[in-house]
């Protein structure tokens, strides 16, 4: 049992969906992020991703871009990504970094993942890195005890959803659309059916990502997965904000907005 297995056990010995919620490193700063990593944390997430700036996000959508953009620009490290999970991890929520797979390759895979272990990380999400060519990132990941997240989407047929998942550890990441990263109006059509097709091949938590951005719609997500994922959402509201205590403000109140909608979801079954 790792610690990202125990959260997604202890939601559904609730009746509930886990609320997985990121936040990418060094925005608006270091100090900053941690303060709002926490504030979700505290109130109501149960699964932590602290995002890694990255140069070349293939993935993201523009809210998730400008924050990284300003992390970078401020000089975010590796190191201060692992400041942050150890921060983060020292609340007891199970604690994972999401990142693309160029930095953790050239900081040197076997380094990134003891300094990972080592900072009280559960392990990585890896959106660009295919379980082929994932090899030194197994051994490396089986050696300090650490999840591997990989990414599946409406589009995978049916035996590359099972190569994927075969390769997980933790949950499996359902991508509920074709596209970039970012809250929505409606979550992907396509959603419930991926969810399904991943239940047919593995007995891990299923957690969906891209998309949600309010209790209504965690809820409904919730009412077909082991897990919701909101990121853009939480970002959006401290860049709105006028100021960094208004902005945490709004973290923590989407957080336990979010939180009730997990709760008030029929739980998925199967």
């Amino acid at each position: 049992m790792t610690a990202v297995s125990t959260a997604f056990e202890t939601a559904a010995a609730e009746g509930r969906a886990a609320l997985v919620g990121y936040w990418p490193a060094g925005f608006p700063s270091v100090d900053g992020a941690i303060r709002a990593a926490v504030a979700m944390a505290e109130s109501g997430c149960d699964v932590l991703e602290i995002g890694l700036p990255y140069s070349d996000p293939l993935m993201d959508g523009p809210v998730i871009q400008e924050a990284t953009n300003r992390a970078l620009t401020a000089g975010t490290r590796v190191a201060d990504v692992l400041r942050t999970v150890q921060a983060v991890a020292g609340t007891g929520v199970a604690t994972l970094v999401m990142t693309y797979w160029n930095p953790v390759d050239h900081y040197g895979v076997a380094s990134f993942a003891a300094d990972l272990a080592s900072a009280g990380g559960a392990g990585l999400i890896t959106p660009d890195l295919p379980p082929e060519e994932a090899g030194e990132w197994v051994r490396a990941s089986d050696k300090h005890g650490l999840d591997r997240v990989f990414l599946v989407a409406p589009s995978s047929p049916g035996e590359r959803i099972a190569r994927i998942t075969a390769a997980c550890r933790g949950f499996v990441y359902a991508a509920s659309l074709m596209g970039t990263t970012g809250a929505r109006d409606a979550v992907g059509p396509a959603a419930a059916g991926l969810v399904s097709r991943v239940k047919d091949v593995t007995s891990l938590p299923v957690a969906v990502g891209l998309g949600v951005r309010d209790g209504g719609q965690a809820a409904e997500v919730a009412g077909f997965a082991d897990g919701v994922i909101v990121g853009s959402a939480f970002v959006q509201r401290l860049l709105a904000a006028p100021d960094e205590a208004a902005g945490l403000a709004a973290v923590r109140e989407l957080a336990t907005e979010l939180a009730a909608g997990v709760r008030a979801a029929e739980p998925a079954r199967g």
